[in-house]
């Protein structure tokens, strides 16, 4: 967060800057509020830059086999410009580098599901998806996996056969 306000402070600077030299080629002939006006709109400009790319800035470093299968857009009335371009400010990924399979029950996986919020820390947890079944079960406290490898104790929850979390986590 500090970073992105240096960066914001920095895009003000950089745009007042210009401003000044424009002003200073002109003969100091531009009205005085446009030194303060450029620096306002570059810290604007800044500040909208680094929320739209803050899907790609984070997605770029994730490694090989971890798989965006949803992300959430919103629109908020103080920032406007989010009616026209919606706002990505969440994302639910699919971490198939450690995916496990059972072959006495191969329709289910074993992986691990992360959410990730812009200023908020990446969260982690395990999850079984049913692929044949639609349906997920998180990995709690009290889910015990039996000796056949079913799930005993779990809260499966339905999902939708095209749910793009299930996709993902099924590789479909």
């Amino acid at each position: 967060m500090l970073l992105e306000f240096i960066a914001i402070i920095s895009g003000g600077l950089g745009l007042a800057g210009i401003a000044m030299m424009l002003n200073f080629l002109v003969g100091k002939r531009l009205p005085g509020w446009t030194v303060p006006a450029a620096a306002g709109a570059g810290m604007l400009a800044m500040a909208i830059w680094l929320e739209y790319s803050w899907l790609e800035r984070t997605t770029s470093a994730y490694p090989d086999g971890i798989v965006i299968a949803s992300t959430n857009q919103t629109r908020s009335w103080y920032r406007p410009w989010t009616y026209v371009v919606p706002l990505t400010n969440r994302l639910i990924a699919i971490d198939q580098r450690f995916d496990k399979r059972n072959p006495a029950h191969p329709d289910m996986v074993l992986t691990n599901v992360l959410l990730a919020g812009r200023w908020q820390p990446t969260r982690q947890f395990g999850a079984m998806f049913d692929c044949a079944g639609h349906r997920r079960a998180d990995l709690l406290d009290q889910v015990v996996f039996s000796d056949d490898g079913a799930l005993a104790n779990a809260n499966w929850q339905s999902l939708d056969e095209n749910d793009p979390v299930l996709r993902a986590a099924c590789g479909r």
